[in-house]
C-alpha cells in the first residue's frame, strides 16, 4: 500500500490544505452553540484546563491514529480497513470499522443538513429585516413556525444539500481543496469581525471574558470532567470516516503529529473566540447565556435585532454558522463518495448525486420529526426519527468507532508500520502509543458507558 493509489484518489497540495479541511470538518455547530456554554457553566478557565488535558489524552491520539490509518491505506475508509486488516493478519471483522464510520457520517449529515438549513433560513430572515426589533418571545415564535413548516424546512434542507453536493462533485482539487481555501479563511475573518463588533458595541466584553475564563473549581464536578472528555472526543470529527478519508489524501512528507495538534488548536481557539463574540452580545441584551438552538436561533437574533448595525452583523453571524456547517458537511459525505468511485468506478458526479439524494431522503425523516411525525404514534423507543438518529450515532456508533480505531492502531497494526507513518522520536512515539493503547480507549469507554447510562437512567 503506498503512493501509487494516492494518484488515483488525489493528494492534498500541502499539509495546510489538510489542516484547513480537517479543521473545517471539526469546526461546526458544536463550537458555536455548545462549547462556549459548557465552558462557562463548568468553571470557565478550570474547565478549559481539563478540556485541554482531555484533548491531549483522547482527541489528539485518536485523531493521529485515524490519520495514520487513512494515509497508510490510501483508499476510502471501507477499503482501507479491509486492506489494513489483511496486512496486519487480523480478522475480516475489522473492515466493519470502515463501514460503521462511513454510515455514521452519512446518517449524521441527514439531520445536520436540516439544522444547517435553519441557519440559511435565518440568514435570509435577518437580511430581509423580518427579525429586527422583535422580542425574545416573537423570535421564538418565528423559529417555532419555521420548524413546524415542512415545505420551508424541506426547501432549506434541499438548498444546503445542493451546496454540499456542488463542492463534493468537483473532486478533491477543484471541489474540496478550493472550497476549504475559501471557506476557512472567510470563517476566521467573520469570527474576528464579530468579535470586534462585540467589543465595540457592547460594554459586556469583560463579563463575557469572565464567564469563559474565570477559574471556578467548585463547578469542576465529575459531570464537568465527563463533559470535557466527551467534547474532546466529539469535536474533532473522529470515527465518522472523515479524518480517515482526508488522511488518505495527505502528502507523505507531512508530519501527522504536528498537523493534528494544529487542527486541535484551531478547533479550540475558534470555539473560545466564538464564545467571546457571542456572550457579550447576549449579556448586553439582558439575557442569560444558553446553549443549543435556543442560543443560536432565539437569543442571538433577538439581541442583533436591538443593536446598532445588528442587521448587517446578524447576517454575517448566520453566514459564519452556515459556512461552519458546510465545511463539516462536505467531510461527512466524502467517505461514501470516495468508496463508490473506487468500488464501482463511478464518476464523482454520479456518486455524489446518488448519495446526496439518499441523504436528502433520510433527512426528510428529520424534517417531519418537528411537525407531521412529532406525535407518539410515529416514535420508536420514545424517540422521533431525528432523536433516534442522533442517539444511535452520538451514543453508540461514534464512541464505538473511536474505541476500535484506537485499539486497531495501538494493538493490531504492526508497530514498525505505525512508527514509520508517524515519524516521531522514539520517546514521543512510545508516549503516543501508550495513550492510544490504554488511556484513550479507557476514556472513550467511559464516555460510551456514561452516555448510555445518562440516556437510560
Amino acid at each position: 500500500m503506498g503512493d501509487q493509489k494516492t494518484a488515483a484518489l488525489g493528494t492534498w497540495a500541502n499539509r495546510w490544505t489538510f489542516i484547513l479541511a480537517a479543521a473545517g470538518s471539526a469546526i461546526g455547530l458544536g463550537n458555536i452553540w455548545k462549547f462556549p456554554f459548557i465552558t462557562g457553566e463548568y468553571g470557565g478557565g478550570a474547565f478549559v484546563l481539563v478540556y485541554l488535558v482531555c484533548i491531549a489524552l483522547v482527541g489528539i491520539p485518536i485523531m493521529m491514529a485515524e490519520t495514520v490509518l487513512g494515509r497508510h491505506g490510501r483508499h476510502s475508509p471501507i477499503v482501507t480497513m479491509k486492506e489494513l486488516a489483511r496486512e496486519s493478519d487480523a480478522g475480516k471483522g475489522w473492515s466493519l470499522v470502515g463501514w460503521m464510520g462511513v454510515l455514521a457520517g452519512f446518517l449524521i449529515l441527514s439531520f445536520y443538513s436540516v439544522i444547517a438549513g435553519w441557519a440559511l433560513a435565518f440568514t435570509w430572515d435577518m437580511g430581509s429585516g423580518d427579525l429586527m426589533g422583535l422580542t425574545g418571545e416573537q423570535v421564538g415564535a418565528h423559529f417555532d413556525a419555521l420548524v413546524a413548516n415542512p415545505p420551508q424546512l424541506t426547501f432549506w434542507h434541499t438548498i444546503f444539500m445542493v451546496l454540499t453536493a456542488l463542492v463534493i462533485a468537483r473532486g478533491i482539487h477543484k471541489g474540496l481543496e478550493n472550497s476549504v481555501r475559501v471557506i476557512m479563511p472567510l470563517l476566521f475573518v467573520l469570527l474576528i469581525v464579530l468579535l470586534g463588533y462585540s467589543i465595540v458595541e457592547t460594554d459586556q466584553f469583560g463579563r463575557g471574558f469572565s464567564f469563559l475564563f474565570s477559574f471556578d473549581f467548585s463547578k469542576l464536578t465529575w459531570e464537568a470532567v465527563l463533559a470535557a472528555m466527551g467534547h474532546a472526543f466529539f469535536t474533532l470529527s473522529l470515527s465518522m470516516g472523515a479524518i480517515m478519508a482526508y488522511g488518505a489524501y495527505m502528502p507523505k512528507s507531512a508530519s501527522i503529529g504536528s498537523t493534528v495538534v494544529t487542527v486541535a488548536v484551531l478547533d479550540t481557539v475558534v470555539a473560545l473566540v466564538a464564545g467571546l463574540a457571542i456572550f457579550p452580545i447576549v449579556f448586553a441584551n439582558g439575557m442569560e447565556p444558553g446553549a443549543g438552538p435556543g442560543l443560536l436561533f432565539v437569543s442571538l437574533p433577538t439581541a442583533f435585532g436591538h443593536m446598532p448595525g445588528g442587521q448587517v452583523f446578524g447576517v454575517l453571524f448566520f453566514v459564519l454558522v452556515s459556512l461552519a456547517a458546510l465545511s463539516s458537511s462536505i467531510s461527512l459525505i466524502e467517505p461514501a463518495v470516495a468508496w463508490a468511485t473506487e468500488r464501482f468506478s463511478m464518476s464523482r458526479l454520479v456518486a455524489t448525486s446518488l448519495f446526496s439524494a439518499l441523504v436528502w431522503l433520510i433527512g426528510m425523516g428529520t424534517v417531519f420529526s418537528f411537525n407531521l411525525w412529532s406525535g407518539d404514534e410515529y416514535q420508536l423507543f420514545g424517540m422521533t426519527v431525528f432523536e433516534l438518529l442522533d442517539f444511535v450515532t452520538a451514543n453508540i456508533m461514534l464512541p464505538l468507532g473511536g474505541l476500535l480505531i484506537a485499539i486497531f492502531a495501538g494493538w493490531v497494526m504492526k508497530r514498525s508500520v505505525v512508527y514509520k507513518e508517524l515519524n516521531l522520536s522514539l520517546v514521543r512515539f512510545n508516549l503516543w502509543r501508550a495513550l492510544c493503547r490504554v488511556i484513550a480507549p479507557v476514556c472513550v469507554f467511559v464516555i460510551f458507558v456514561a452516555n448510555l447510562y445518562k440516556a437510560f437512567a
